[in-house]
């Protein structure tokens, strides 16, 4: 007997049997038979379905993911420096000859 790959299934396939095995016209083993599933993997679909309804028709709002504090004083300091960096390297270029003034 040969493995079958991992298949991953879309969530639009997954609501669409859920919602199949929900309605109760076709047995399990009519579904899985259909579907090309585990009815194990269905009756697990299938109890999914109810929690994630909610969120369909606008249940509790999801926080926001937040984005990561920024220290800004850091930013600046780091910008500061590279400024320094770049006239300093800029001049000593430009003493020597190796860096054209049409900058």
């Amino acid at each position: 007997m040969t493995r079958r790959p991992r298949r991953n299934h879309t969530p639009v396939f997954k609501a669409k049997v859920a919602l199949a095995a929900i309605k109760g016209e076709k047995t399990l083993a009519e579904l899985a038979q259909q579907f090309d599933v585990h009815a194990n993997q269905i009756t697990q679909w299938r109890s999914q379905l109810p929690e994630g309804a909610a969120d369909v028709f606008g249940g509790e709002a999801r926080p926001e993911p937040t984005a990561p504090t920024v220290d800004v004083k850091t930013l600046h300091a780091k910008i500061g420096q590279l400024t320094l960096e770049n006239d300093f390297l800029e001049g000593a270029l430009s003493k020597a000859g190796l860096l054209s003034a049409k900058r």
